[in-house]
């Protein structure tokens, strides 16, 4: 079943007093005027809980919530030969270095070249996911971000590593390289963030109820040329967290055309690249670092202790 996407509108001074459907017109680019008034008459747009007519009069400050149905995703994956790099396999597990550019599993538009469908051909064992098209995938990383991603070969092992998410017991470490150079070495940013009102596609600083606690830990290691390498040590696991807070910092991810400018990279600088966890079965801690993509190298930046290849051409 797919899970309804809701679009929150906040009325500005220059509404007051218009029809609601053609306010909505203009924050909702993307819908024709026809089916927001047929969303409209389904009952599934609403200010303070109650539904709402086409033609009622807005208000500055009000909040208006546009219900659609998510595309939904393709039944199921099929395999592909796509080539894996495996930083470790076991009879419950496997850690991939994920390359930048794939996205993880299968959705609207992306039906082919997941990882998913090369875990598919790789392993005849995954499991059951939280969908039917997510076999294995336990939590998930950015299309252009690269680097370490857990995924689980059976149900049980997929509950306790969800279980360990769920408690923040998973250490993740991600390596940027950010616009600029941070005024402090280190320090914590504890910022809510939750869906942009209008840019759907992007995640911004928002209040509760409709923001969701996001906490990272960030320490600066090298720094040259206008540029910075910082580590990431993320508490909460939100969408576009690490990449928001950063904006919120001053320092956008070079690459990043959503919250920063593309600049002369071809995505957003961004890896996973060290993730800590407890085995399910055997209770062993389990750590593991994905070796750095070659984009990294193209910035010159002074060589950090504990990154033993970073700045090398592969």
């Amino acid at each position: 079943m797919s899970i309804p996407v809701i679009h929150e509108i906040i009325a500005s001074e220059e509404d007051r007093r218009q029809r609601l459907d053609m306010v909505l017109v203009r924050y909702l680019p993307n819908f024709s005027r026809s089916k927001l008034q047929a969303l409209v008459k389904a009952g599934r747009v609403t200010l303070r809980g109650a539904p709402v007519r086409s033609n009622d009069e807005v208000q500055p400050g009000d909040v208006y919530l546009v219900e659609e149905e998510a595309p939904k995703p393709p039944a199921g994956a099929r395999p592909e030969n796509i080539p894996l790099e495996i930083l470790h396999e076991d009879d419950d597990l496997l850690v991939v270095n994920k390359p930048a550019g794939m996205v993880v599993h299968l959705g609207a538009g992306h039906e082919e070249g997941t990882l998913v469908n090369a875990l598919l051909h790789h392993s005849g064992t995954l499991s059951s996911g939280s969908e039917e098209h997510r076999p294995g995938i336990v939590h998930r990383l950015d299309k252009e971000t690269s680097g370490c991603i857990v995924v689980a070969k059976n149900d049980q092992t997929h509950a306790s590593l969800s279980r360990q998410f769920a408690d923040r017991l998973i250490k993740k470490t991600y390596l940027a390289i950010v616009r600029g150079s941070p005024r402090h070495g280190k320090g914590t940013v504890d910022l809510s963030i939750g869906r942009h009102p209008v840019q759907r596609q992007k995640m911004t600083p928002r209040r509760a109820p409709s923001g969701r606690e996001a906490v990272t830990d960030y320490e600066v290691l090298a720094t040259h040329g206008g540029y910075s390498l910082v580590a990431c040590m993320p508490h909460t696991g939100r969408t576009h967290q690490i990449r928001v807070h950063l904006q919120h910092l001053g320092h956008p991810i070079a690459g990043d055309p959503l919250y920063g400018k593309r600049d002369n990279f071809e995505r957003h600088l961004l890896h996973a690249w060290q993730l800590e966890f407890t085995h399910p079965r055997t209770g062993e801690i389990m750590q593991f670092k994905a070796p750095l993509p070659a984009d990294f190298a193209l910035v010159p930046l002074p060589k950090p202790k504990d990154i033993p290849n970073f700045g090398k051409q592969p």
